[in-house]
């Protein structure tokens, strides 16, 4: 028999980052420009990968897959949240609010694992490159990416099941700016501990199973390039890594002050703040960190925009 409290939901409240309604119009043009700058970047990376014979290598395969994350990530948050700081009913329906969360907690799990399938990638490239074709072939760079988006839905799947177990009752009010695990806890009135413990394990495992894949394959590239003896070809060949380590200090970064915590009003709190680099800067900055500091992409996109010019000349 149901308890008398318990609430048949149907939609959820998402308070936002702010209330006050002269801000939100800001924030509204702010977040719009930042989510224009993301889908341009994002979508022109991976163009400019797809038409360039000479970016047709598995770091910049993966590259393009993780602009594709980035695209899905923003897409998955910003449209609602735009609409809802130009509206005055700042709802999300209930099964809206549980697909935002899958996607939330798929991407994110997909993201890390393809920043660790392209370390993987620096590291052959460096430590094994008389047998970086055979080692990185097009098979295995395919598994790299297929394994990721497998283990990220699955994840995300499982994760959301558990959330849908749990009753909500009072306030429906979610402490955020999209539908976020730690944020929906502190609403539900049934036993959450099982919930927790798994966010928590999944969480854990996750960014600690692919920051280890990470750095072990950093040691024996920082192993590899201490054996070259002159300084400028130490620096050459690791200048090759310094994109890839800023994605990864960026991404890593955000995700352990957001996940690794129990949940708390207090949490969530920093946790809005911190999900707005993550959710917006994040993948707004990766094609501009990956194109500012490849000379490849770099003359990549200095080809296509001569070619363009060009075009336009003999038309």
């Amino acid at each position: 028999m149901s308890s008398p409290n318990h609430t048949v939901v149907t939609e959820f409240i998402l308070l936002g980052l702010t209330a006050d309604p002269v801000l939100q119009k800001i924030l509204f043009g702010v977040f719009l420009v930042i989510y224009l700058i993301t889908l341009v970047g994002n979508l022109g990376m991976i163009m400019l990968i797809r038409t360039n014979p000479h970016l047709h290598t598995p770091m910049y395969f993966f590259l393009s897959h993780l602009s594709f994350v980035d695209i899905c990530y923003s897409s998955n948050v910003t449209p609602n949240m735009l609409y809802n700081f130009l509206s005055d009913q700042k709802t999300i329906s209930y099964a809206g609010c549980f697909t935002q969360c899958l996607l939330f907690i798929a991407l994110v799990i997909t993201e890390l694992y393809i920043l660790a399938s392209m370390a993987l990638d620096r590291y052959v490239a460096i430590c094994s490159p008389l047998h970086y074709s055979t080692r990185m072939s097009k098979n295995i760079c395919i598994s790299l990416v297929t394994v990721p988006y497998t283990y990220g839905f699955l994840n995300g799947l499982s994760q959301t099941l558990l959330t849908l177990h749990l009753s909500f009752c009072g306030s429906l009010e979610v402490n955020h700016f999209y539908c976020a695990d730690p944020p929906l806890i502190m609403l539900a009135c049934s036993d959450t501990y099982v919930k927790k413990m798994a966010m928590f394990v999944v969480a854990g495992f996750t960014l600690l199973s692919s920051l280890f894949i990470i750095l072990l394959s950093y040691l024996f590239i920082i192993a590899c390039i201490l054996r070259i003896r002159s300084a400028e070809g130490r620096h050459k060949v690791f200048s090759t890594c310094g994109s890839h380590l800023t994605t990864v200090t960026i991404c890593y970064g955000t995700l352990f002050c957001m996940y690794l915590r129990p949940p708390s009003e207090t949490s969530v709190e920093e946790s809005k703040i911190i999900a707005v680099f993550y959710s917006f800067l994040s993948p707004m900055l990766n094609p501009l960190i990956y194109s500012l500091q490849n000379k490849h992409v770099i003359q990549a996109l200095q080809q296509m925009i001569t070619g363009t010019f060009f075009h336009r000349l003999t038309i």
